[in-house]
């Protein structure tokens, strides 16, 4: 039975598999940060009540000037959306009846959209065996036969972060050989923004940043994101865009969460302590964890099916890989929560894990 594509979904997961949901739910499946909202958003609330009956502004403003002064960009290098799956749609449309490379395992969207497009599909897997690493020499030799490549960075769901080196090379070679490059940065702010990619931009016109702000700033109800890259190929995506594609509520509240340093400092410090309990606790129970640097991890037990099943059982809804190719199944993805759940789904993995049936 097929389960749900995406995390964030737990009630389909128990309607899919025909299990009764228990009265208490708690979502690992999902990794948006556990603190909620920014402070400023939520007092900020009231006033956005007042903006009910006004049209937004056509281009997502004051979020479009927000997202470009806080990357020290031109407003004209900037497209902002209604979340990142309405952006890598219209970055699709460009690569109409082409050919495109999506390194997996990797987020559905990339190809869902693609798809749509009648875009041809050339599938790089990353090793299971190398950590899920980029493997750069293998898209490197396929550049040169393809419209764009598509890349996760930190991926979802290994939480893998290429390394700027391995990102270059592809990089180069894709402008050398006509290849454009998207690079999605969805999780890039959950460890530094000195890992973006976007302050090089200038050097290399062919490659587009997709940037969500549901993750870091917990706001997936409202559903905004941006694309940062080169005038010509943000003017061609907006010429493809609907007219009020990001409505007022959401751009006001962008831009306040765009001014919220202190917060995001203290999401990463939180992320990364919990991601190192898990990751040691899952290897001390024989478990082979990924090298994640985002705020979710994923990890290969005996039987991933009984455990995602156990825990359903007890109201703990885990992130199968069934449709993460090179995966397939064979791994669970964590989302960071808080410490009291972190801890609580310690204990109950615990007592699923010291049983006999999972040691070798």
């Amino acid at each position: 039975m097929q389960l749900p594509e995406h995390g964030a979904n737990p009630r389909h997961v128990y309607e899919k598999l025909g299990i009764v949901p228990p009265a208490r739910i708690l979502d690992f499946s999902e990794n948006c940060n556990p603190a909620g909202p920014p402070r400023s958003v939520v007092e900020l609330w009231p006033e956005l009540l007042t903006r009910l009956n006004t049209y937004p502004d056509p281009s997502g403003e004051p979020f479009h000037s927000k997202a470009a002064e806080y990357h020290g960009v031109m407003k004209e290098s900037v497209i902002v959306g209604n979340g990142a799956a309405e952006l890598l749609s219209l970055i699709a449309e460009r690569y109409r009846g082409k050919r495109a490379i999506v390194v997996h395992p990797t987020f559905s969207e990339y190809e869902a959209t693609l798809r749509a497009k009648g875009v041809e599909i050339e599938r790089v897997i990353a090793s299971e065996a190398d950590g899920f690493k980029l493997p750069v020499d293998a898209v490197l030799d396929r550049l040169a036969e393809a419209a764009v490549v598509y890349i996760c960075t930190p991926n979802n769901p290994t939480g893998v972060l290429p390394k700027r080196d391995e990102l270059l090379s592809i990089i180069r070679k894709a402008g050398e050989d006509g290849c454009e490059v998207v690079l999605d940065e969805a999780f890039i702010d959950f460890i530094d923004e000195s890992n973006s990619f976007i302050p090089e931009l200038n050097e290399f016109p062919h490659v587009m940043v997709v940037r969500s702000m549901t993750k870091m700033y917990a706001i997936p109800g409202i559903r905004l994101g941006y694309v940062v890259a080169h005038h010509d190929v943000i003017a061609e995506l907006k010429s493809t865009a609907p007219h009020w594609n990001v409505n007022g509520i959401a751009a006001a509240i962008g831009a306040v969460c765009l001014g919220e340093e202190a917060y995001r400092e203290t999401a990463i410090r939180h992320a990364t302590e919990q991601r190192v309990k898990m990751a040691a606790f899952l290897k001390g129970y024989g478990c082979i964890v990924t090298e994640s640097e985002a705020n979710f991890l994923s990890f290969k037990p005996q039987d991933a099916g009984k455990l995602y099943t156990d825990m359903l059982a007890k109201g703990i809804v885990l992130r199968h890989s069934e449709n993460f190719r090179g995966m397939d199944g064979r791994w669970l993805r964590i989302g960071m929560k808080s410490g009291e759940e972190m801890e609580e789904l310690r204990r109950e993995l615990a007592a699923a894990l010291i049983n006999p049936f999972w040691r070798s």
